[in-house]
């Protein structure tokens, strides 16, 4: 077997994220991980919080590794990972088509996300959250850790420098503000319940929807 895909950062984030998503994923069953990447973060989260049913979701290509992580831990609460992207055209949304849970036919009932606004062009951020409210029931919590703008302004220098590269990289990614972020998700009945400040200048933003 090849060598599993490693992200350091997810080794160095994820003790910061699990109290977060312990106080609000409590009551939950079944999490929908938007970007699992590598599978790091699903196969701690999910060992640690032995009563969810963690699915793992990414673009096709990303799959195999995202396997070998699940494989290699043998959790009974982490099913085989589905390919799902947010797609602009023709509608925009989460693609393709995603089966709510056996046990929860009204979608999933909390969503985690991690690093993936500032990957994505902001066209596909908007999908993301536009293709949310077919997936998740009417009382999903919603996590997202990553960096934020604040008022149109980075936060740290080193925000400054990351966005830099990012662009450099890829014209159309950039770290996001906040407030734009905030009014995509309560555009999907999500209302903001806590903004937890992160190590290295990251945020854990936590909604819960209400309609």
């Amino acid at each position: 077997m090849t060598d599993k895909p490693f992200a350091p950062s997810c080794e160095r984030n994820r003790d910061a994220i699990l109290p977060v998503l312990r106080r609000h994923f409590a009551g939950a069953r079944h999490v929908l991980e938007i970007g699992s990447g590598t599978g790091q973060h699903a196969v701690h989260f999910a060992a640690a919080m032995p009563w969810l049913q963690w699915q793992c979701t990414d673009r096709a290509d990303a799959l195999p590794g995202i396997a070998q992580w699940l494989d290699e831990a043998g959790l009974p609460n982490t099913p085989p990972a589905r390919e799902l992207a947010a797609v602009v055209a023709p509608v925009p949304g989460l693609y393709p088509p995603l089966p709510a849970p056996a046990e929860s036919p009204g979608g999933h009932d909390a969503v985690f996300t991690a690093n993936t606004l500032h990957i994505m062009g902001w066209p596909e951020v908007e999908a993301c959250f536009a293709g949310l409210g077919a997936l998740m029931t009417a009382d999903a919590a919603v996590v997202a850790y990553g960096p934020f703008n604040r008022d149109g302004r980075f936060t740290s220098p080193s925000n400054a420098a990351f966005d830099d590269w990012l662009k450099a990289r890829d014209p159309r990614s950039g770290i996001r503000d906040f407030e734009a972020v905030d009014a995509l998700a309560r555009a999907v009945g999500l209302v903001l319940l806590e903004d937890v400040e992160m190590p290295a200048h990251n945020r854990c933003l936590a909604w819960r929807r209400q309609r």
